[in-house]
């Protein structure tokens, strides 16, 4: 395992960069290149999600600051993810991985469809809306079971559904600090994670550097290419567990 502060830093800036930006991915980025490096799975899912109660905090603060909240989806999604995250940490051990897998892909695939469509044809899904609360539920849920995914499934599907894509992707990162803020209490009650300070740090430092830019881009990039670079982002997020499904 890198052991070099610099080396977490510029992780941790590069993933919050594109989940600060997009909306998803903060932490399947850094689990995944965690996991590559050598740190222990349940190591790198303490590490990451320690990181993200500031990383999360600093990215609502930037976007609040943007104008990038919608209160009200923020005040339905909270809730809801937490109790997600909590059910999902008692039933990690009972869901097939392989099952879990095949479902988040599938999801994942149609969600890209929707957001594509309506990069396309200007056109919503207001016909077919996914209630916020179940959304923000799923995502809470599958975030802590696969160690992240929170971005992948509310961001992707509030855009897919209509929602102003800025709106959409500051009011999901402003609601996923409360969803983290649970889930990491959880791992500070049942695994040391002191040992991986470094990690922790050097997540923190390099994604409080990125938020305000991150903010920034989201609120000033196209409508257009925000979809299109999210849709893009969740067809490799679905790639990689068709992946994980296959080596399964």
């Amino acid at each position: 395992m890198p052991d070099d502060f610099a080396f977490f830093l510029a992780l941790g800036f590069l993933a919050q960069v594109i989940d600060g930006a997009l909306g998803l991915a903060y932490g399947l980025i850094t689990t995944s290149v965690l996991l590559a490096s050598g740190v222990p799975a349940a190591g790198a899912s303490a590490a990451v999600h320690a990181a993200e109660v500031v990383t999360t905090g600093f990215s609502g603060a930037a976007h609040v600051w943007q104008r990038n909240i919608d209160w009200s989806l923020v005040r339905r999604l909270a809730p809801a993810g937490i109790l997600g995250g909590a059910i999902g940490a008692y039933v990690l051990t009972e869901v097939p991985e392989q099952s879990m897998a095949a479902f988040v892909t599938v999801y994942l695939l149609g969600m890209a469809i929707l957001i594509l469509r309506r990069a396309w044809t200007g056109e919503t899904e207001r016909g077919h809306r996914i209630g916020t609360e179940p959304i923000g539920f799923g995502g809470g849920f599958l975030d802590a079971v696969g160690g992240g995914g929170w971005g992948s499934i509310v961001t992707s599907s509030l855009i897919a559904r209509g929602e102003e894509p800025r709106q959409g992707i500051g009011s999901a990162n402003l609601a996923e600090f409360f969803v983290t803020l649970a889930i990491s209490a959880t791992f500070v009650a049942i695994l040391d994670w002191t040992e991986y300070a470094t990690v922790v740090a050097g997540l923190v430092t390099g994604g409080a550097i990125a938020a305000p830019m991150a903010a920034w881009l989201s609120r000033t990039l196209p409508k257009r290419l925000i979809m299109v670079a999210v849709a893009a982002l969740v067809v490799l997020l679905a790639a990689q567990s068709f992946v994980r499904l296959g080596s399964s």
